[in-house]
């Protein structure tokens, strides 16, 4: 558009009232892998993005693409951000299994029990000293946990690891397969998008998913049993990130990486636990209302379920000590970092 059209336009938007549309210096677009409906979508990538826009005076524009509307599948988003084809990505570590070594270990049973802010707080407080090496070619936003892996099936009551034995579960992560085995079921995975039509088809028995994810995929159309641990216990959870291409990163002038740094705060850790754990609250009401039954095992079914993983731990610290991390020392940090940031 020449300079003399876009004076015209200008003028007539100023006589109709309107603010001219001013392109922002930095523009982004940031892809992910479920639908604009699910709560990672509109209650914190959307509110992420504003807080960046509006730390950087108008400097930055976040585009959000959802439900891999730029292309590919689930498990190529990091390597989408990585290679620059998109500027940022939420998603799941566990899509690529063992790229993310050190940050499983929040992923593990008994380190995150039942508190999503104060996991989340962990994972930021323990990413410099710890975890950063995992994160090759990407400029780390910020990292993130849901509530926990609960237990849903499409008709089998589960009440002791004997239960699922023989049981073909979806896990979304290799801890979460390690969980699974442990527990004498067979894992399978996919990405969550693809659970619905493989509850439906008898694909698998169950999954292994928090709440939260039962409204935008209708799991409480599929399953019949939600199942946790005592006091909200669950089974392992699993890690999420929102990076960036990092050559993208290391161009951006200072006063636009902090707004994004300002935007990824510690609060802001908290505060996305806190949404995570609402979510999760929302989503078991409306199973149980739709007439599915929500199990809490008691302290002693609990325990049974804690020994019968208590392996798992041992397995991830082998794994990982032959890429030179110590894991048992990783995993007494994670579980002291979760302490000292519980709310309770």
């Amino acid at each position: 558009m020449s300079n003399f059209k876009n004076a015209v336009l200008g003028a007539a938007l100023f006589a109709f009232g309107a603010t001219p549309v001013v392109a922002a210096d930095h523009e982004f677009k940031l892809h992910h892998f479920i639908g604009e409906k699910a709560p990672a979508h509109a209650q914190m990538l959307v509110p992420w993005a504003k807080r960046v826009e509006e730390n950087s005076g108008g400097k930055v524009s976040i585009e959000i693409y959802p439900a891999m509307t730029l292309g590919g599948r689930p498990p190529e988003l990091i390597n989408q951000v990585r290679d620059g084809v998109v500027d940022l990505v939420w998603t799941v570590n566990g899509y690529t299994p063992g790229l993310f070594p050190r940050s499983e270990v929040f992923e593990l049973p008994g380190v995150h029990k039942n508190d999503t802010a104060a996991t989340n707080l962990a994972l930021k407080e323990l990413f410099e000293s710890d975890l950063k090496d995992d994160y090759k070619g990407v400029e780390v936003m910020f990292l993130h946990v849901h509530a926990g892996q609960g237990i849903h099936m499409t008709d089998t009551e589960v009440r002791s690891p004997a239960d699922l034995e023989g049981k073909k579960i979806r896990i979304p992560t290799r801890t979460g397969a390690w969980v699974i085995e442990a527990l004498g079921a067979s894992p399978v995975a996919m990405p969550v998008p693809e659970l619905p039509t493989a509850l439906q088809k008898g694909v698998i028995d169950g999954a292994m998913i928090p709440w939260e994810i039962i409204p935008p995929l209708k799991i409480q159309e599929q399953t019949e049993y939600q199942i946790e641990g005592a006091d909200k216990e669950r089974f392992g959870t699993t890690v999420f990130q929102v990076s960036m291409n990092k050559a993208r990163w290391d161009a951006l002038p200072d006063d636009v990486k902090m707004a994004f740094r300002d935007a990824s705060d510690a609060t802001w850790s908290e505060e996305v636990g806190n949404i995570w754990a609402g979510a999760d609250d929302f989503g078991i009401g409306l199973a149980t209302k739709a007439g599915n039954t929500h199990i809490t095992l008691t302290p002693e079914e609990t325990a049974a379920f804690n020994e019968a993983l208590a392996p798992v731990v041992g397995r991830w610290v082998d794994e990982v000590s032959e890429k030179g991390i110590d894991g048992n020392a990783l995993v007494e940090k994670a579980r002291a970092a979760v302490a000292r940031n519980a709310s309770n």
